[in-house]
Protein backbone atom coordinates (compact mmCIF):
# COMPACT_ATOMS: atom_id res chain seq x y z
CA UNK A 1 0.00 0.00 0.00
CA UNK A 2 1.65 3.46 -1.09
CA UNK A 3 1.61 6.50 1.27
CA UNK A 4 -0.83 8.20 -0.48
CA UNK A 5 -3.80 6.07 -0.76
CA UNK A 6 -5.13 3.94 2.32
CA UNK A 7 -6.48 1.29 0.46
CA UNK A 8 -8.26 0.36 -3.14
CA UNK A 9 -11.29 2.63 -3.52
CA UNK A 10 -14.73 -0.01 -3.23
CA UNK A 11 -16.11 -0.24 -6.11
CA UNK A 12 -19.06 2.31 -6.07
CA UNK A 13 -22.37 2.13 -8.14
CA UNK A 14 -23.62 5.10 -10.33
CA UNK A 15 -26.18 7.12 -8.40
CA UNK A 16 -25.38 10.32 -8.28
CA UNK A 17 -24.31 10.98 -4.54
CA UNK A 18 -22.05 8.54 -5.26
CA UNK A 19 -20.55 10.56 -8.42
CA UNK A 20 -20.62 13.50 -6.20
CA UNK A 21 -18.34 12.03 -3.17
CA UNK A 22 -16.27 9.89 -4.95
CA UNK A 23 -13.03 12.02 -4.45
CA UNK A 24 -12.86 11.47 -0.49
CA UNK A 25 -12.20 8.21 -0.89
CA UNK A 26 -8.40 9.74 -1.15
CA UNK A 27 -7.55 9.86 3.07
CA UNK A 28 -5.45 12.83 2.15
CA UNK A 29 -8.01 14.55 -0.62
CA UNK A 30 -10.97 13.90 2.67
CA UNK A 31 -8.39 15.66 5.67
CA UNK A 32 -8.13 17.96 3.25
CA UNK A 33 -11.74 18.39 2.55
CA UNK A 34 -12.94 18.94 6.12
CA UNK A 35 -10.51 21.09 7.18
CA UNK A 36 -10.72 23.63 4.17
CA UNK A 37 -14.61 23.85 4.94
CA UNK A 38 -13.99 25.09 8.38
CA UNK A 39 -11.11 27.46 7.08
CA UNK A 40 -13.31 28.60 4.02
CA UNK A 41 -16.30 29.37 6.31
CA UNK A 42 -13.55 31.23 8.42
CA UNK A 43 -12.58 33.28 5.42
CA UNK A 44 -16.43 34.42 4.32
CA UNK A 45 -16.61 35.84 7.32
CA UNK A 46 -13.82 37.88 6.71
CA UNK A 47 -14.65 38.69 3.10
CA UNK A 48 -18.04 40.03 4.63
CA UNK A 49 -16.56 41.46 7.31
CA UNK A 50 -13.83 43.61 5.31
CA UNK A 51 -16.20 44.94 2.62
CA UNK A 52 -18.86 46.53 5.59
CA UNK A 53 -15.48 47.76 7.67
CA UNK A 54 -14.47 49.54 4.82
CA UNK A 55 -18.03 51.02 4.37
CA UNK A 56 -18.03 52.14 8.04
CA UNK A 57 -14.71 53.56 8.23
CA UNK A 58 -15.97 55.82 4.80
CA UNK A 59 -18.41 57.20 6.67
CA UNK A 60 -19.78 58.38 2.91
CA UNK A 61 -21.67 55.21 0.97
CA UNK A 62 -20.79 57.69 -2.36
CA UNK A 63 -17.42 57.29 -1.87
CA UNK A 64 -17.54 53.62 -0.61
CA UNK A 65 -17.24 51.85 -4.08
CA UNK A 66 -13.79 53.49 -4.83
CA UNK A 67 -12.65 52.55 -1.45
CA UNK A 68 -13.10 49.33 -1.35
CA UNK A 69 -11.74 48.93 -4.89
CA UNK A 70 -8.77 50.43 -3.46
CA UNK A 71 -8.77 47.71 -1.23
CA UNK A 72 -9.76 45.02 -3.31
CA UNK A 73 -6.74 46.37 -5.77
CA UNK A 74 -4.53 45.72 -3.13
CA UNK A 75 -5.81 42.09 -2.08
CA UNK A 76 -5.63 40.92 -5.75
CA UNK A 77 -2.36 43.01 -7.71
CA UNK A 78 0.27 40.87 -5.86
CA UNK A 79 -1.03 38.00 -8.20
CA UNK A 80 -1.09 39.77 -11.09
CA UNK A 81 2.35 41.21 -10.66
CA UNK A 82 4.06 37.55 -8.74
CA UNK A 83 1.53 34.81 -10.00
CA UNK A 84 3.84 33.30 -12.93
CA UNK A 85 6.67 33.31 -11.11
CA UNK A 86 5.27 31.90 -8.09
CA UNK A 87 4.36 28.98 -10.17
CA UNK A 88 7.54 28.12 -11.14
CA UNK A 89 8.44 27.55 -7.52
CA UNK A 90 5.08 25.86 -7.03
CA UNK A 91 6.13 23.25 -9.77
CA UNK A 92 9.65 23.07 -7.61
CA UNK A 93 8.77 22.96 -4.24
CA UNK A 94 7.12 20.15 -1.59
CA UNK A 95 3.68 21.94 -2.40
CA UNK A 96 2.26 20.50 1.25
CA UNK A 97 5.30 22.12 2.68
CA UNK A 98 4.63 25.19 0.81
CA UNK A 99 0.38 25.45 2.13
CA UNK A 100 1.71 24.84 5.34
CA UNK A 101 3.53 28.21 5.03
CA UNK A 102 1.03 30.00 3.45
CA UNK A 103 -1.95 29.25 5.64
CA UNK A 104 0.34 29.93 8.81
CA UNK A 105 0.72 33.10 7.74
CA UNK A 106 -2.90 33.53 6.42
CA UNK A 107 -4.10 32.78 10.03
CA UNK A 108 -1.52 35.64 11.13
CA UNK A 109 -3.14 38.37 8.97
CA UNK A 110 -6.77 37.34 10.05
CA UNK A 111 -5.63 37.61 13.77
CA UNK A 112 -3.81 41.34 12.36
CA UNK A 113 -7.36 41.89 10.99
CA UNK A 114 -9.02 41.82 14.21
CA UNK A 115 -6.10 43.58 16.05
CA UNK A 116 -7.13 46.34 14.17
CA UNK A 117 -10.87 45.83 14.34
CA UNK A 118 -10.46 45.80 18.28
CA UNK A 119 -8.38 49.17 18.68
CA UNK A 120 -9.55 52.29 19.14
CA UNK A 121 -8.09 53.93 15.67
CA UNK A 122 -8.85 51.54 12.60
CA UNK A 123 -8.35 53.56 9.66
CA UNK A 124 -8.54 51.98 5.96
CA UNK A 125 -5.24 52.51 5.44
CA UNK A 126 -4.36 50.12 7.65
CA UNK A 127 -6.97 47.54 6.11
CA UNK A 128 -5.01 48.18 2.50
CA UNK A 129 -1.88 47.54 3.91
CA UNK A 130 -3.05 43.82 5.49
CA UNK A 131 -5.16 43.40 2.03
CA UNK A 132 -2.04 43.73 0.52
CA UNK A 133 -0.02 41.03 3.40
CA UNK A 134 -2.98 38.57 2.07
CA UNK A 135 -2.56 39.77 -1.52
CA UNK A 136 1.16 38.35 -1.42
CA UNK A 137 0.42 34.61 0.45
CA UNK A 138 -2.19 34.17 -2.23
CA UNK A 139 0.20 34.37 -5.14
CA UNK A 140 2.00 31.41 -3.48
CA UNK A 141 -1.14 29.32 -2.21
CA UNK A 142 -3.91 29.95 -4.86
CA UNK A 143 -1.57 27.65 -7.46
CA UNK A 144 -0.13 25.42 -4.61
CA UNK A 145 -3.45 24.54 -3.89
CA UNK A 146 -5.07 23.98 -7.10
CA UNK A 147 -1.33 21.94 -8.08
CA UNK A 148 -1.50 19.88 -4.88
CA UNK A 149 -5.16 18.31 -5.85
CA UNK A 150 -3.02 16.01 -8.11
CA UNK A 151 -1.08 14.89 -4.54
CA UNK A 152 -3.91 14.11 -2.72
CA UNK A 153 -5.58 12.51 -5.82
CA UNK A 154 -3.88 9.48 -7.19
CA UNK A 155 -6.28 8.39 -9.36
CA UNK A 156 -6.48 10.64 -12.42
CA UNK A 157 -10.10 9.65 -13.13
CA UNK A 158 -10.81 11.45 -9.88
CA UNK A 159 -9.67 14.64 -10.73
CA UNK A 160 -12.68 16.49 -12.23
CA UNK A 161 -14.76 15.24 -9.36
CA UNK A 162 -12.08 16.81 -6.64
CA UNK A 163 -11.94 20.39 -8.51
CA UNK A 164 -15.64 20.35 -8.31
CA UNK A 165 -15.80 19.11 -4.78
CA UNK A 166 -13.43 21.99 -3.78
CA UNK A 167 -15.84 24.20 -5.84
CA UNK A 168 -18.97 22.42 -3.89
CA UNK A 169 -17.26 23.49 -0.21
CA UNK A 170 -16.26 26.82 -1.48
CA UNK A 171 -19.65 28.08 -2.13
CA UNK A 172 -21.64 26.03 0.97
CA UNK A 173 -19.71 28.37 2.95
CA UNK A 174 -20.26 31.49 0.77
CA UNK A 175 -24.02 30.49 1.82
CA UNK A 176 -23.53 29.85 5.65
CA UNK A 177 -20.11 32.73 5.97
CA UNK A 178 -21.66 36.11 4.88
CA UNK A 179 -25.01 35.24 6.62
CA UNK A 180 -23.44 34.23 9.80
CA UNK A 181 -20.74 37.15 9.39
CA UNK A 182 -24.09 39.75 9.10
CA UNK A 183 -25.52 38.04 12.50
CA UNK A 184 -21.84 38.44 14.29
CA UNK A 185 -21.40 42.04 13.08
CA UNK A 186 -24.87 43.05 13.77
CA UNK A 187 -23.93 41.56 17.83
CA UNK A 188 -21.23 41.47 18.72
CA UNK A 189 -18.88 43.22 16.00
CA UNK A 190 -16.88 43.47 12.99
CA UNK A 191 -13.58 42.05 15.03
CA UNK A 192 -14.94 38.91 16.19
CA UNK A 193 -15.52 37.77 12.28
CA UNK A 194 -11.55 38.41 11.99
CA UNK A 195 -11.18 36.25 14.89
CA UNK A 196 -13.03 33.13 14.15
CA UNK A 197 -11.41 33.28 10.53
CA UNK A 198 -7.87 32.91 12.16
CA UNK A 199 -9.29 30.42 14.81
CA UNK A 200 -10.63 28.34 11.35
CA UNK A 201 -7.02 28.33 9.79
CA UNK A 202 -6.05 25.64 12.64
CA UNK A 203 -8.21 22.92 11.03
CA UNK A 204 -6.62 23.26 7.83
CA UNK A 205 -3.05 23.06 9.04
CA UNK A 206 -4.06 20.07 11.49
CA UNK A 207 -5.20 18.28 8.05
CA UNK A 208 -1.98 19.73 6.62
CA UNK A 209 0.20 17.67 9.42
CA UNK A 210 -2.22 14.77 9.11
CA UNK A 211 -1.36 13.95 5.46
CA UNK A 212 0.93 11.30 4.26
CA UNK A 213 2.53 12.09 0.54
CA UNK A 214 4.77 10.55 -2.21
CA UNK A 215 7.55 12.67 -2.70
CA UNK A 216 7.37 14.00 -6.17
CA UNK A 217 10.69 13.31 -7.96
CA UNK A 218 12.76 16.16 -7.96
CA UNK A 219 12.93 18.36 -11.37
CA UNK A 220 16.05 19.22 -12.33
CA UNK A 221 17.61 22.77 -11.83
CA UNK A 222 16.65 25.60 -14.18
CA UNK A 223 16.49 29.10 -14.29
CA UNK A 224 13.40 31.00 -13.59
CA UNK A 225 13.11 32.83 -16.45
CA UNK A 226 13.59 29.44 -18.58
CA UNK A 227 11.35 27.81 -16.96
CA UNK A 228 8.56 31.12 -16.86
CA UNK A 229 8.78 31.02 -20.86
CA UNK A 230 8.22 27.52 -20.76
CA UNK A 231 4.60 27.42 -18.89
CA UNK A 232 3.80 31.01 -21.23
CA UNK A 233 4.60 29.19 -24.16
CA UNK A 234 2.77 26.37 -23.19
CA UNK A 235 -0.34 27.96 -22.02
CA UNK A 236 -0.59 30.71 -24.46
CA UNK A 237 0.61 28.87 -27.34
CA UNK A 238 -2.41 26.17 -27.38
CA UNK A 239 -5.58 28.00 -28.37
CA UNK A 240 -8.45 26.29 -26.19
CA UNK A 241 -6.02 27.18 -23.27
CA UNK A 242 -5.92 30.54 -24.06
CA UNK A 243 -8.93 31.25 -24.71
CA UNK A 244 -10.09 30.21 -21.27
CA UNK A 245 -7.34 32.75 -19.77
CA UNK A 246 -9.36 35.27 -22.08
CA UNK A 247 -12.68 34.57 -20.45
CA UNK A 248 -11.73 34.23 -16.92
CA UNK A 249 -9.94 37.64 -18.00
CA UNK A 250 -13.12 39.24 -19.34
CA UNK A 251 -15.44 38.18 -15.97
CA UNK A 252 -12.86 39.28 -13.92
CA UNK A 253 -12.92 42.79 -15.05
CA UNK A 254 -16.38 42.69 -15.32
CA UNK A 255 -19.04 40.80 -13.48
CA UNK A 256 -17.46 39.24 -10.73
CA UNK A 257 -16.14 43.12 -9.42
CA UNK A 258 -19.96 44.10 -9.84
CA UNK A 259 -20.43 41.49 -6.82
CA UNK A 260 -17.59 42.24 -4.74
CA UNK A 261 -17.41 46.03 -5.06
CA UNK A 262 -21.19 46.98 -5.35
CA UNK A 263 -23.15 44.25 -3.46
CA UNK A 264 -22.37 46.28 0.02
CA UNK A 265 -24.06 49.54 -1.73
CA UNK A 266 -27.44 47.25 -2.33
CA UNK A 267 -27.11 46.01 1.20
CA UNK A 268 -26.53 49.33 2.92
CA UNK A 269 -29.42 50.81 0.03
CA UNK A 270 -32.30 48.11 1.05
CA UNK A 271 -31.16 47.70 4.96
CA UNK A 272 -30.25 51.15 5.54
CA UNK A 273 -27.86 51.77 8.81
CA UNK A 274 -29.74 49.40 11.27
CA UNK A 275 -30.19 46.33 8.89
CA UNK A 276 -27.59 47.05 6.38
CA UNK A 277 -24.97 44.62 7.38
CA UNK A 278 -27.51 41.89 7.80
CA UNK A 279 -29.03 41.94 4.25
CA UNK A 280 -25.31 42.32 2.75
CA UNK A 281 -24.72 39.11 4.54
CA UNK A 282 -27.99 37.72 2.90
CA UNK A 283 -27.52 39.39 -0.51
CA UNK A 284 -24.03 36.93 -0.18
CA UNK A 285 -25.46 33.90 0.72
CA UNK A 286 -28.47 33.95 -2.39
CA UNK A 287 -25.27 34.31 -4.34
CA UNK A 288 -23.66 31.22 -2.24
CA UNK A 289 -26.84 29.17 -2.89
CA UNK A 290 -26.82 30.09 -6.65
CA UNK A 291 -22.93 28.98 -6.94
CA UNK A 292 -23.64 26.18 -4.12
CA UNK A 293 -26.21 24.02 -6.77
CA UNK A 294 -23.81 24.89 -9.75
CA UNK A 295 -20.98 23.03 -7.61
CA UNK A 296 -22.98 19.93 -6.58
CA UNK A 297 -24.38 19.75 -10.39
CA UNK A 298 -20.63 19.86 -11.70
CA UNK A 299 -19.41 17.49 -8.92
CA UNK A 300 -22.50 14.91 -10.19
CA UNK A 301 -21.03 14.83 -13.66
CA UNK A 302 -19.38 11.93 -15.22
CA UNK A 303 -16.99 13.55 -17.26
CA UNK A 304 -15.75 16.65 -18.17
CA UNK A 305 -17.05 16.19 -22.31
CA UNK A 306 -19.30 18.80 -22.58
CA UNK A 307 -17.84 21.57 -20.22
CA UNK A 308 -16.82 23.94 -23.63
CA UNK A 309 -20.38 23.92 -23.95
CA UNK A 310 -21.53 24.81 -20.34
CA UNK A 311 -19.16 27.57 -20.17
CA UNK A 312 -20.61 29.59 -22.60
CA UNK A 313 -24.34 28.95 -21.10
CA UNK A 314 -22.89 29.85 -17.44
CA UNK A 315 -21.47 32.85 -18.96
CA UNK A 316 -24.28 34.11 -20.73
CA UNK A 317 -26.42 33.30 -17.60
CA UNK A 318 -24.10 35.17 -15.39
CA UNK A 319 -24.07 38.15 -17.32
CA UNK A 320 -27.76 38.35 -17.97
CA UNK A 321 -29.09 37.91 -14.46
CA UNK A 322 -26.24 40.87 -13.44
CA UNK A 323 -28.15 43.23 -15.84
CA UNK A 324 -31.63 41.65 -14.20
CA UNK A 325 -29.75 42.91 -10.58
CA UNK A 326 -29.25 46.26 -12.03
CA UNK A 327 -32.47 46.76 -12.79
CA UNK A 328 -34.35 45.45 -9.62
CA UNK A 329 -36.21 47.49 -7.51
CA UNK A 330 -36.87 45.64 -4.48
CA UNK A 331 -34.59 43.51 -2.04
CA UNK A 332 -36.65 40.43 -2.85
CA UNK A 333 -35.85 40.82 -6.43
CA UNK A 334 -32.35 40.88 -5.80
CA UNK A 335 -32.13 37.69 -3.93
CA UNK A 336 -33.89 35.53 -6.44
CA UNK A 337 -31.71 36.43 -9.21
CA UNK A 338 -28.46 36.91 -7.28
CA UNK A 339 -28.21 32.85 -6.86
CA UNK A 340 -28.43 32.78 -11.23
CA UNK A 341 -25.86 35.45 -10.63
CA UNK A 342 -23.98 32.58 -8.51
CA UNK A 343 -24.38 29.95 -10.24
CA UNK A 344 -23.22 30.80 -13.85
CA UNK A 345 -19.76 32.45 -12.02
CA UNK A 346 -18.88 29.04 -10.41
CA UNK A 347 -19.61 26.97 -13.57
CA UNK A 348 -17.89 28.94 -15.18
CA UNK A 349 -14.78 29.32 -13.14
CA UNK A 350 -14.84 25.41 -11.90
CA UNK A 351 -15.76 24.38 -15.50
CA UNK A 352 -12.86 26.27 -16.99
CA UNK A 353 -10.56 25.15 -14.26
CA UNK A 354 -11.42 21.19 -15.05
CA UNK A 355 -10.89 21.85 -18.20
CA UNK A 356 -7.22 23.49 -17.55
CA UNK A 357 -6.26 20.77 -14.83
CA UNK A 358 -7.45 17.90 -17.32
CA UNK A 359 -5.18 19.04 -20.67
CA UNK A 360 -1.95 20.07 -18.06
CA UNK A 361 1.05 17.70 -18.36
CA UNK A 362 1.93 17.15 -14.51
CA UNK A 363 5.27 18.90 -14.61
CA UNK A 364 4.04 22.03 -15.76
CA UNK A 365 0.96 22.28 -13.51
CA UNK A 366 2.03 24.50 -11.05
CA UNK A 367 2.70 27.39 -13.81
CA UNK A 368 -0.55 26.64 -15.59
CA UNK A 369 -2.41 26.75 -12.19
CA UNK A 370 -0.37 30.44 -11.64
CA UNK A 371 -1.65 31.88 -14.95
CA UNK A 372 -5.35 30.76 -14.70
CA UNK A 373 -5.13 32.34 -11.08
CA UNK A 374 -3.65 35.73 -12.59
CA UNK A 375 -6.43 35.78 -15.20
CA UNK A 376 -9.14 34.93 -12.91
CA UNK A 377 -7.73 36.53 -9.49
CA UNK A 378 -4.92 38.25 -10.19
CA UNK A 379 -6.88 40.40 -13.01
CA UNK A 380 -9.79 41.77 -10.61
CA UNK A 381 -8.35 44.26 -9.00
CA UNK A 382 -8.07 46.15 -12.31
CA UNK A 383 -11.81 45.15 -12.23
CA UNK A 384 -11.97 46.19 -9.11
CA UNK A 385 -10.89 50.03 -10.35
CA UNK A 386 -12.69 49.63 -13.38
CA UNK A 387 -15.95 49.08 -12.10
CA UNK A 388 -15.34 50.82 -8.53
CA UNK A 389 -13.27 54.34 -9.41
CA UNK A 390 -14.73 54.74 -12.84
CA UNK A 391 -17.74 53.01 -13.97
CA UNK A 392 -19.87 53.48 -10.65
CA UNK A 393 -18.82 57.02 -9.69
CA UNK A 394 -18.79 58.57 -13.51
CA UNK A 395 -22.28 56.85 -14.38
CA UNK A 396 -24.13 58.50 -11.47
CA UNK A 397 -24.07 61.99 -13.66
CA UNK A 398 -24.26 63.88 -10.63
CA UNK A 399 -26.53 61.29 -8.60
CA UNK A 400 -26.20 61.90 -4.94
CA UNK A 401 -27.43 58.15 -4.97
CA UNK A 402 -24.87 55.79 -4.83
CA UNK A 403 -26.94 53.20 -6.16
CA UNK A 404 -27.62 55.27 -9.14
CA UNK A 405 -24.03 54.41 -10.47
CA UNK A 406 -23.84 51.21 -9.12
CA UNK A 407 -26.79 49.91 -11.44
CA UNK A 408 -25.34 51.54 -14.39
CA UNK A 409 -22.12 50.12 -13.65
CA UNK A 410 -23.28 46.86 -13.31
CA UNK A 411 -25.13 46.79 -16.83
CA UNK A 412 -22.04 47.98 -18.88
CA UNK A 413 -20.47 45.15 -17.44
CA UNK A 414 -22.77 42.65 -17.75
CA UNK A 415 -23.29 43.39 -21.23
CA UNK A 416 -19.28 43.28 -21.70
CA UNK A 417 -18.83 40.08 -20.31
CA UNK A 418 -22.18 38.86 -22.41
CA UNK A 419 -20.04 40.23 -25.59
CA UNK A 420 -17.09 38.11 -24.99
CA UNK A 421 -19.30 34.79 -23.84
CA UNK A 422 -21.29 34.68 -27.41
CA UNK A 423 -17.58 34.93 -28.80
CA UNK A 424 -16.35 32.25 -27.45
CA UNK A 425 -19.73 30.50 -28.42
CA UNK A 426 -18.37 31.25 -32.04
CA UNK A 427 -14.94 29.70 -31.58
CA UNK A 428 -16.23 26.31 -29.57
CA UNK A 429 -16.21 24.13 -32.11
CA UNK A 430 -13.07 24.72 -33.72
CA UNK A 431 -11.47 24.67 -30.44
CA UNK A 432 -13.30 21.91 -29.75
CA UNK A 433 -11.20 19.98 -32.82
CA UNK A 434 -7.94 20.66 -30.60
CA UNK A 435 -9.06 19.24 -27.57
CA UNK A 436 -10.01 16.22 -28.52
CA UNK A 437 -7.00 14.43 -29.77
CA UNK A 438 -5.22 15.43 -26.09
CA UNK A 439 -8.59 13.92 -24.24
CA UNK A 440 -7.83 10.67 -26.71
CA UNK A 441 -4.40 10.75 -25.75
CA UNK A 442 -5.51 10.66 -22.01
CA UNK A 443 -7.91 8.05 -22.60
CA UNK A 444 -11.37 10.86 -21.78
CA UNK A 445 -12.31 9.42 -25.28
CA UNK A 446 -11.51 5.80 -25.85
CA UNK A 447 -13.54 4.42 -28.24
CA UNK A 448 -12.35 7.84 -30.42
CA UNK A 449 -8.13 7.40 -29.41
CA UNK A 450 -7.06 5.56 -32.25
CA UNK A 451 -8.71 7.40 -35.11
CA UNK A 452 -8.25 10.70 -33.78
CA UNK A 453 -4.60 10.13 -32.84
CA UNK A 454 -4.75 8.71 -36.53
CA UNK A 455 -6.54 11.38 -38.30
CA UNK A 456 -4.84 14.64 -36.77
CA UNK A 457 -1.48 16.45 -36.51
CA UNK A 458 -2.48 19.47 -34.34
CA UNK A 459 -0.37 20.43 -32.06
CA UNK A 460 -1.15 19.85 -28.10
CA UNK A 461 0.24 22.34 -25.66
CA UNK A 462 2.95 20.32 -25.12
CA UNK A 463 4.30 20.95 -28.48
CA UNK A 464 3.30 24.15 -28.19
Amino acid sequence: MTPSTDSARPPLNDSPVSRVVRALHHRNYRLFFSGQLVSLVGTFLTTTAMSWFVLKLTMNPADYSQRQADVFFAAQIPLFLLGPIAGVWVDRLDRRKLILVTQTLAMIQSFSLAAVAFSHTPTVNKILALALFQGLINCWDMPGRQAFLVDMVTDRDDLANAIALNSTMVHFARVFGPAAAGLIIARIGIAWCFLLDGLSYLAVIAALLAMVIVPRRPKPPRSVRVELHEGARYVFGFPPMRALIFLMCVVSLTAIPCISTLLPIYGNHFGGQLHGSLVFGFLGAATGIGALTGAILLAARRSVLGLGRLIAIAMSTFAVALMALAASPSLWLCLLVLPFCGWGMITTFASANTIMQTLADDDKRGRVMSFFSVSFVGVTPFGALFVGRFLSPHLAFGSADPMVGARRAMFVAAGLCLSASLYYATRLPALRKLVHPIYARKGILPDLATALQAATDMTDPAEA
